[in-house]
């Protein structure tokens, strides 16, 4: 398997970043696209990489928020085949604030999307997964809001859901930002690898990085963590977490 980020917050080769995730995924399942950053980036890196992303088979957005589904309607113009899986909640009102922070409702409709409702097999060896899976200890909306009925109500993260792909004995699990927390993500999954989000960028408390830090060394994973985690909580978790590496724009990795 190997895995290429196409767009993160940073960036440490000629390609240009933004504020958002996408990763493109070669597998035997097939080429995936996972999330699709916040604008037409995640494709001008491709091109730039020598991707074509007119052969992904399948995508998937991890959730209703623009950073990660952003780049959408780009892809549904340039692949006109690969199916999209996305949560039937993903296009929620949903907001950071004031600031309006959900995917374009223009695209709710389009036939290629897929309402993912529950946990859904996609080929021999990918799974979907709802966060409806997780028991949710401990969940913090981090001043992330949904709208419901013209009222404003933390964010409980209905609309995340996460991809599981098992090459071998490798089992490797994608979040794109585990709103729905890290801790109660790698309970439910426990996987050999770990790729995505950890929302930590708001935890400025050091003792609370330090006891997730600890507690996510019980498990035998080896973590690649970007975007949301933030890069100074990344620091404070990989001083516990010596199977912690950061993901930025134009890595690739192979499992």
């Amino acid at each position: 398997m190997k895995i290429t980020v196409l767009c993160e917050d940073t960036s440490r080769c000629a390609l240009e970043c933004e504020h958002g995730l996408s990763l493109y995924i070669e597998s035997e399942c097939g080429n995936i696209l996972f999330d699709a950053g916040q604008s037409a980036l995640f494709y001008e890196n491709a091109e730039k990489c020598g991707i074509d992303l007119s052969r992904v088979d399948f995508a998937v957005i991890s959730h209703g928020h623009y950073d990660h589904g952003g780049g959408l309607e780009k892809f549904l113009q340039i692949n006109k085949k690969a199916p999209v899986y996305i949560s039937e909640n993903a296009f929620g009102d949903f907001y950071n604030g004031e600031k309006y922070i959900g995917l374009r409702k223009t695209l709710k409709d389009n036939n290629r999307l897929v309402s993912v409702s529950k946990n859904r097999g996609v080929c021999k060896g990918a799974e979907i997964f709802t966060s409806a899976s997780l028991e949710k200890k401990r969940l913090n909306s981090f001043g992330l809001t949904a709208e419901k009925e013209g009222k404003k109500l933390p964010d409980k993260f209905d609309h995340e859901i996460y991809l599981e792909l098992i090459e071998g004995r490798k089992k490797v699990l994608f979040s794109g930002c585990s709103h729905a927390g890290i801790e109660n993500i790698m309970r439910a999954f426990s996987p050999d690898i770990f790729v995505g989000g950890f929302h930590l960028i708001k935890t400025e408390d050091e003792n609370e990085l330090v006891q997730i830090s600890s507690f996510l060394a019980e498990y035998n994973t080896d973590y690649y963590t970007c975007h949301c985690t933030g890069e100074k909580q990344y620091e404070y978790l990989k001083k516990n977490l010596n199977s912690l590496k950061y993901l930025r724009t134009g890595d690739t990795i192979v499992i």
